[in-house]
């Protein structure tokens, strides 16, 4: 029961923090970017997420060997 519960809530909070950020993000911004539940927005964000951790763990790979 607890199982059914928890997965019911995580759905909910998913669902409802995907419309909070849609809904907050268009309302504060001037430019006409679409909403993050579009799967290819969803997949260039999670690019650009990763380009930047990939950069910034070769900064610090780079930073170790120089110690």
């Amino acid at each position: 029961m607890r199982l059914l519960v928890g997965l019911i809530l995580g759905a909910l909070l998913t669902v409802g923090g995907a419309y909070i950020y849609d809904s907050q993000h268009n309302a504060t911004t001037a430019t006409l970017e679409r909403p993050l539940v579009n799967w290819d927005v969803v997949n260039t964000k999670l690019d650009h997420l990763g380009a930047k951790a990939r950069a910034e763990w070769n900064r610090l790979r780079a930073g170790s060997r120089e110690t």
